[in-house]
């Protein structure tokens, strides 16, 4: 590829097949974003691990989410971790160019709402969807798609574990069925560039947004904020850095949930 800028990145020639639209669903047609007209969001059915009379609530930005590249991802025999990472990347460069667009519509509602905790909450259910512990399932048909994915990501995280030295390896003792640490491992190593990609910005429609908190370098008494396409700068205030100034990825997501539909 011609770049590993995950903004300039050719995604088509490391994953070698056309790319196509991640942010369509089954039907080949995109959904509407920050929409309120499907109901069941919050029904067991639709969220793992709610029951009749508890659980959690899918907010309106996340039922329909650009990913899903990552359900036709193939079982990849080689540099499994650079492909999946490429594939993980076009998913959320997609989602943000999708959440800007719309949010700006979905402003007139609600003022208040910053873009830049919007793109950090779907990069962190993207980080979900990637560690296997998304909650949301959606319709018979979505929930029949999450599940192959989820086995493809199985299979993938297995390849690589399968290419780590026996010192590595090591670390997985035990865990070779879901790979959970080995995908947390994998998440914090690339979370960086996924941010990256969520917050690609062509046309500079991301010039004055800041994220909420000033979380970049040092402590919370002397960080500063993201306040040029939501993306951290160094000290000098001229160039960007890797630091990703949220932590929603860490953050159950069940919580994040909730504070999202406080505000719709």
């Amino acid at each position: 590829a011609s770049s590993i800028d995950p903004c300039k990145f050719e995604y088509d020639k490391l994953t070698g097949a056309a790319r196509g639209n991640p942010c369509t669903n089954l039907s080949g047609k995109e959904e509407p974003r920050f929409s309120d007209k499907i109901g069941g969001q919050c029904t067991k059915e639709k969220i793992s691990g709610s029951t009749n009379t508890c659980g959690a609530c899918a907010p309106y930005r996340r039922l329909h989410l650009c990913h899903h590249n990552l359900e036709n991802i193939s079982d990849y025999n080689s540099n499994a971790r650079h492909k999946l990472l490429a594939e993980v990347c076009y998913a959320a460069k997609h989602e943000g160019q999708s959440l800007v667009e719309k949010h700006k519509e979905y402003i007139t509602e609600n003022p208040d709402s910053q873009i830049c905790t919007v793109l950090a909450r779907s990069f962190a259910d993207i980080g979900d969807i990637v560690r296997g512990r998304d909650l949301y399932r959606g319709n018979k048909q979505e929930k029949e798609q999450r599940e192959k994915l989820d086995e493809k990501l199985k299979e993938i995280f297995k390849k690589i574990h399968n290419g780590l030295d026996g010192k590595a390896q090591a670390r997985y003792n035990g865990d070779t069925d879901n790979f959970y640490q080995l995908r947390e491992d994998w998440w914090n190593a690339n979370r960086q560039e996924i941010w990256k990609a969520i917050t690609c910005d062509e046309e500079n429609k991301l010039a004055s947004a800041s994220y909420f908190r000033a979380t970049c370098g040092g402590d919370e008494k002397t960080g500063t904020q993201a306040s040029h396409k939501c993306r951290c700068k160094d000290k000098k205030g001229k160039n960007e850095t890797d630091q990703v100034p949220t932590y929603f990825d860490y953050v159950p997501q069940f919580l994040r949930w909730f504070e999202e539909w406080a505000e719709d």
